[in-house]
């Protein structure tokens, strides 16, 4: 972590979700907490869903692609204030496209402890990328996406990889 950045605080939850204390995102890491993250899908009007590849900064999988979107809950916030948040942060998108809640995954080693909610917005562009958050931002399609995964799972994030199969089964869609 940079000297010079501020600690970070987030909320720790319990197995229900429930608030029960806050702590640093680094002890909450360490030390595989239960806490809260987003993650939203960009999709264009081609029905292109839009991925970023994140920085080689990054603390975990670095340089690997992800949802278009995604970062923890803050202390105090609420799932939707840090998709608002986020979307601002790392793709200066503002005001903030309509967002619609998915579904919520439980804690696991790949959401990395995360109880974690998917939403779903649109836009088209142009984006503006947090250059220390993100390298790349990149449409793509759904049998692209999918492919991807069946030949190179290992450059997208294991979140990302459970995000996706939890999608499909979501929302039915079938790979031609």
């Amino acid at each position: 972590m940079n000297p010079q950045k501020k600690e970070e605080y987030f909320d720790l939850v319990d197995e229900n979700d429930h608030v029960i204390g806050q702590e640093t995102r680094s002890k909450i890491h360490a030390q595989n907490l239960f806490h809260r993250a987003v993650h939203i899908l960009i999709f264009n009007s081609q029905g292109e869903i839009l991925l970023q590849k994140r920085s080689p900064l990054k603390d975990l999988h670095p340089l690997l692609w992800v949802t278009s979107c995604s970062g923890h809950v803050d202390a105090g916030e609420s799932y939707e204030t840090a998709c608002t948040r986020e979307i601002h942060e790392e793709l200066g998108l503002d005001p903030c496209p309509p967002l619609h809640p998915l579904f919520k995954l439980s804690p696991c080693a790949e959401t990395g402890w995360e109880f974690l909610w998917l939403y779903q917005g649109t836009h088209n562009g142009p984006f503006h990328f947090q250059q220390e958050e993100i390298t790349e931002v990149k449409f793509f399609s759904i049998s692209e996406i999918e492919n991807w995964i069946q030949s190179n799972p290992q450059e997208l994030t294991p979140s990302f990889r459970l995000i996706w199969k939890k999608y499909l089964d979501y929302t039915s869609l079938k790979i031609q």
